[in-house]
């Protein structure tokens, strides 16, 4: 199951300015679901991206070939399976610039990776009088689980508020995390905004503290290049299914010293050394963070994603999305009716556009675009303090991926000012 035998990749190689060239689209042919219904515009891929055909591919050939448990058996099969998963470690240490594959823990998505993070430093870390920071912006994955560990510790949960572009500014930071903070916790690219938070910064105002910075990546590791050991976090998670890869596979990428600290999450099969009447030896890192049966064929097709995305090139990606968010944000903007959050700045944004119909409720919004085969999001896509902080119960938001063209988004715009004329009658 060697992903780099043969291309993954349909596409020519392209250089980041050819790729902003959104007229064009030499990327759809290798999603199938794309690439089977023209008509279809799929401005969803925040919630979760289409897959290419080769991890498609990966994990059917994984249950046809080699569907064994991994790390439960010496035969042959389960020693394939094996090694996968582990081949699978060295491929996320290296796409996000981990020290050690023995950093990258396999769960089942970020929402599992930030409560395992939460639950464990919690009870290494948390005592009464501590705090815990966290933004507004963020994702319930990252809110409940450290607003839950705070109180069960006693500790005082704080939460930054950005400025009215949806930016921290230093101050904010430096005002919130005091020598009381064992526990930054921020999302790299807001799931609404778009937003991209200074993690670096936040890391160094954190450290200078002694606390702990722990990143939700779910919305950055998919559009840009991160490199752990520049971005100075200590913990980092991210989801396969947002990646291109499958659903059911979460990483938490952590520093071994801070890892080898943690207690564990979960506890039962395969994370002990032994077990005893008396008590338990836990298993090394990363062992002792993966109890139970892994997903195996999930996690060799989320290595081949990573490879298929190498192999388009990141630089590519990373040009092609902010032509895509630019056009995006300026079409937009460019209705009457439609009111768009966040900063007004596209090239400041990641690849999502929240935004309000004036006098349609965001869920008619979304259900008369599907009627035109626009897929968008439509509610408070899990960030509700967020969507408190600006004043909308809920919005819609469109996203857009590489595998995204300029015609997506002007049926996203076709579509928007035929809503607008379904409750209101022609311009």
């Amino acid at each position: 199951m060697d992903s780099k035998k043969t291309p993954l990749t349909k596409a020519p190689r392209l250089d980041a300015r050819e790729a902003s060239d959104i007229t064009k689209n030499p990327y759809k042919v290798d999603f199938s679901l794309l690439a089977s219904d023209e008509n279809l515009h799929y401005l969803d891929s925040a919630a979760t991206a289409q897959r290419p055909e080769a991890v498609v591919e990966a994990q059917k050939r994984f249950y046809e070939n080699v569907n064994a448990n991994a790390l439960r058996g010496l035969y042959e099969l389960s020693v394939e399976a094996t090694q996968l998963v582990e081949d699978a470690r060295q491929t996320v240490a290296r796409f996000i610039h981990a020290k050690s594959p023995r950093e990258v823990i396999f769960t089942k998505n970020t929402t599992e990776s930030l409560n395992l993070a939460a639950h464990s430093l919690g009870e290494l870390l948390l005592k009464p009088g501590d705090n815990v920071v966290v933004s507004v912006l963020e994702h319930h994955s990252n809110f409940l689980p450290w607003q839950i560990a705070a109180k069960a510790h006693g500790a005082e949960f704080r939460v930054i508020h950005p400025n009215k572009d949806g930016h921290f500014t230093e101050e904010e930071l430096a005002e919130k995390i005091d020598d009381r903070t064992k526990v930054v916790a921020i999302a790299h690219v807001s799931n609404v905004l778009g937003t991209i938070a200074p993690v670096e910064k936040a890391a160094e105002i954190a450290h200078a503290h002694g606390a702990v910075c722990v990143l939700d990546a779910a919305q950055s590791v998919p559009h840009m290049q991160v490199d752990v050991q520049k971005l100075g976090c200590d913990l980092l998670a991210f989801s396969a299914h947002k990646v291109f890869g499958p659903f059911g596979v979460g990483v938490l990428w952590g520093r071994l010293e801070l890892l080898e600290a943690m207690p564990p999450f979960l506890t039962g099969g395969e994370m002990i050394d032994s077990v005893s009447e008396e008590g338990a030896v836990w298993a090394p890192v990363p062992q002792k963070f993966e109890s139970g049966t892994m997903d195996a064929a999930g996690i060799a097709g989320t290595a081949v994603a990573l490879h298929y995305l190498e192999e388009v090139g990141m630089e590519a990606v990373e040009a092609r999305e902010k032509a895509l968010v630019s056009y995006l944000y300026q079409q937009l903007s460019a209705l009457p009716f439609v009111h768009v959050l966040g900063p007004k700045d596209a090239s400041r944004r990641v690849g999502v556009v929240s935004f309000t119909v004036d006098g349609i409720h965001p869920h008619d919004v979304a259900s008369l675009l599907d009627s035109k085969h626009v897929c968008i999001r439509a509610g408070h896509h899990c960030a509700e303090p967020l969507h408190v902080w600006v004043g909308a119960e809920s919005t819609n938001r469109a996203s857009v991926a590489f595998y995204n063209d300029k015609a997506d988004i002007d049926a996203l715009i076709e579509a928007l000012t035929y809503v607008w004329e379904v409750f209101h009658g022609s311009k």
